[in-house]
């Protein structure tokens, strides 16, 4: 396992996390490189655990936080990555609630969420990019099998209003039966 300075310093990597991520996906890019800065996980170990975090209900986020910790240190890690993930959060919460009631009506806001929500949106892109090497890439080559399952995923999402559940445990099942029953 880990020491009390191990633990420290998962704490640490998610107070840092917390502070600099919007939560949701935006975290995933940063706990991404806190964890293979660290060695406590591999960048496919990671892909799994946000696919993971999708699927399991809460918020993505935390649910990270969680499986990062564990990964890393079993229960006492899930503990200090939520505790590290929440303080920020917390803290920023309340201030952000504060603020926005002082400024809801002001016109400055408006202006500023109109820069922010593109800068989220690419962030999101970026790190979808940076997952999507490692799901949909093999030995440098483009995965065919998983990138036809994903752009089916986008379909099915987006055009058809397929909700998400749905959709996962739609792939999920193709996954077994293309990777585990057809050895594609």
């Amino acid at each position: 396992g880990m020491g009390p300075t191990g633990l420290l310093e998962l704490y640490w990597s998610f107070v840092k996390i917390g502070f600099t991520s919007f939560g949701g996906f935006s975290m995933i890019p940063l706990i991404a490189s806190e964890m293979s800065a660290h060695h406590w996980m591999t960048a496919e170990e990671l892909s799994d655990l946000v696919a993971i975090a999708e699927m399991t209900p809460g918020p993505l986020g935390l649910n990270c936080a969680t499986f990062a910790g564990m990964r890393a240190a079993w229960l006492p890690g899930a503990v200090a990555a939520n505790l590290g993930a929440l303080i920020p959060t917390f803290t920023l919460g309340a201030l952000a609630a504060v603020f926005f009631e002082r400024f809801k009506d002001s016109r400055r806001l408006g202006q500023i969420m109109v820069g922010v929500r593109p800068a989220c949106i690419g962030l999101i892109a970026g790190a979808a990019l940076t997952l999507s090497m490692t799901n949909y890439a093999e030995g440098g080559a483009a995965h065919l099998p998983s990138l036809g399952l994903g752009a089916l995923d986008a379909f099915l999402l987006m055009k058809l209003k397929v909700s998400i559940p749905k959709v996962i445990g739609l792939s999920a099942a193709l996954g077994l039966l293309l990777f585990g029953v057809l050895g594609l």
